[in-house]
């Protein structure tokens, strides 16, 4: 057996093995069979591994040092897939994403201090910068606080991530149509690419509310086939050619909120609705809220329209989400966003993979 030092950690509403890339091999192909293996995929429940059996459970983290002069450590999120013997190193993901700062310091390669550690990471699946604020008190990563966020029981100590040029992350380009909407089977969509390459429609024109249950959604298969559909039409159109073997662009059900907050959503990973949502999708979506004529901009209030805020209320199944907008007037493409979520080690040790 191949013994692998690991953390098995939550970032957010994800969770997942944390891995230096020391400890893995170098090949690509071998490094992904290792995965595969660790991890249990092409099991439902992925009993044969640390996976938990759902696209939220079944990341993985790798981190190293970074050859980047902008940045402290390289972070490449890996998605393992469940039923699939099949990995997707293609998007990023910003709930794992809070776990890296706390492994970094604690493994030592960032020096920690006193009481706030500041840590940049550089993605290497988008080749994004983000900025992530690590409690450190006495020098220590500590997990424990008073912070709490939707659909994470209990609280924990705050990691605060400003995601800093994010704009074109995988196209190049914010919008990568070229256009604001563009229609795809007879429905407006937003291609937009800011964190996470997405297609945002309005619910109402797949014939839904936008505030049914996940369990709901991925139960109308008929639904579910037109969201794939205009899904692949999108990713097309976006210059990732066909997208049936790729997790992106992620489709995005948009409404009225029903809560309080600015606007609801539905996430799709892209087979699965998230039963919360990904950071990296919160932070296109309130971005997309700033640009007129978009699906997003379109569903929010006339006066949330007028407003100076930079304060995006996101609800999604599990509650909300809060993003603050670092707006640059008239280039929406620098715009810089930040959100505050929390991170707990579970377990360290070593996994077990046959060879």
């Amino acid at each position: 057996m191949l013994k692998i030092p690991c953390v098995l950690m939550r970032g957010g509403t994800s969770k997942g093995p944390v891995i230096l890339a020391s400890d893995l091999p170098t090949k690509i192909e071998e490094r992904d069979a290792v995965l595969l293996d660790l991890m249990g995929a092409g099991h439902e429940l992925e009993i044969d591994g640390i996976g938990g059996g759902s696209p939220q459970t079944s990341k993985v983290a790798i981190v190293s040092p970074s050859d980047s002069p902008d940045a402290d450590v390289d972070y490449l999120f890996v998605q393992v897939m469940v039923n699939e013997r099949r990995v997707d190193t293609t998007p990023n993901c910003g709930n794992m994403l809070c776990a890296v700062g706390p492994f970094a310091i604690e493994k030592g390669l960032v020096k920690a201090n006193n009481p706030v550690t500041t840590v940049r990471i550089r993605n290497l699946n988008t080749g994004t910068l983000v900025d992530a604020e690590v409690q450190t008190p006495d020098f220590c990563v500590n997990y424990e606080g008073d912070t709490s966020i939707d659909g994470v029981p209990g609280t924990a100590a705050p990691v605060g991530l400003t995601f800093l040029n994010s704009a074109g992350c995988k196209t190049g380009k914010l919008l990568p149509t070229g256009n604001v909407v563009d229609r795809f089977d007879g429905v407006e969509v937003t291609c937009i690419d800011m964190a996470m390459p997405m297609v945002l429609i309005n619910a109402a024109q797949m014939g839904k509310t936008g505030g049914e249950t996940p369990a709901e959604l991925e139960a109308d298969r008929t639904f579910m086939t037109r969201l794939e559909n205009i899904r692949r039409q999108a990713g097309a159109a976006m210059g990732f050619g066909d997208v049936s073997d790729k997790v992106i662009p992620k489709p995005v059900l948009l409404s009225k909120p029903g809560a309080g907050g600015t606007i609801r959503v539905r996430y799709f990973m892209p087979h699965n609705c998230h039963k919360s949502l990904a950071i990296t999708g919160s932070i296109g979506i309130s971005t997309a809220t700033l640009i007129e004529g978009s699906v997003a901009y379109k569903i929010i209030s006339e006066q949330l329209r007028a407003s100076d805020t930079t304060i995006v209320n996101i609800e999604h199944p599990s509650g909300k989400i809060s993003v603050s907008l670092l707006k640059e007037e008239n280039e929406i493409e620098k715009t810089r966003a930040a959100v505050i979520r929390t991170a707990r080690k579970l377990f360290e040790g070593t996994v077990c993979v046959p060879e």
